[in-house]
């Protein structure tokens, strides 16, 4: 992590947004089908500023960003996630040449479907470079952090990631998706606990998640848009 980026945080708000603090670089990423797998790719510049207020219940007239909708709607956003360790909470697929953790947090990007079979699939016939890899590239892709893979030694392999945030769209379900946050990131709950520092893990922004403040895919059921 560079100098510059060691004071960042994400601060949630009590029914309230995510104040994020630290120059943290913030971008709109477009999920994009490519194959059978999904890509992202750049959408619209997003104004830079040293600290931001990110909308949490998915009211605001101005996306990403807070404009205090959250107070005329009443927003409840009380966080009901465990704060357990990302390991004590994962189950463990045994594969040929490498394992799989899996803690069932699911975004819904499906960024674990790839060419040749999904991450499990390919975690449990890995005997090959082309399917080790291929289902490595499955599990670190995942934005929400629900897939790790895992060497034979139990080394965990994930992406360099330097800390930024990513806004997720996703024409292809007519939704906007979650935030997209990367490299490690602290969290810091509105009690004043701190989240596991991850590499990567998506936070709910259209306010349904029964999993605050972490995304959990409702934004698909009920196709939430964060724009016309």
């Amino acid at each position: 992590m560079s100098n510059d980026k060691k004071e960042c945080k994400i601060k949630v708000i009590k029914d309230g947004p995510y104040i994020v603090s630290g120059n943290v670089p913030l971008y709109e990423k477009i999920i994009v089908k490519k194959g059978k797998g999904y890509e992202l790719k750049d959408g619209r510049e997003i104004q830079q500023s040293s600290e931001y207020a990110l909308c949490r219940c998915g009211k605001s007239k101005n996306p990403p960003f807070c404009d205090g909708s959250h107070v005329k709607e009443d927003f409840v956003g009380t966080e009901t996630a465990e704060k357990s360790k990302f390991e004590d909470r994962a189950e463990i697929l045994e594969g040929t040449t490498i394992d799989l953790l899996d803690d069932k947090r699911c975004a819904f990007a499906r960024f674990c479907h790839s060419e040749n079979g999904s991450a499990w699939e390919l975690t449990k016939s890995s005997d090959t470079d082309e399917k080790r890899n291929e289902a490595i590239k499955a599990a670190s892709e995942c934005p929400a952090g629900r897939l790790v893979a895992v060497d034979k030694d139990g080394n965990m392999i994930e992406p360099e990631y330097e800390p930024s945030i990513e806004i997720l769209q996703d024409p292809e379900k007519q939704a906007s998706a979650g935030i997209f946050v990367k490299g490690g990131i602290p969290i810091e709950s509105a009690d004043g606990d701190i989240y596991e520092r991850r590499n990567r893990v998506t936070l709910c922004r259209c306010g349904k998640s029964k999993n605050k403040p972490f995304c959990d895919g409702t934004h698909d059921s009920v196709k939430f848009l964060d724009r016309e």
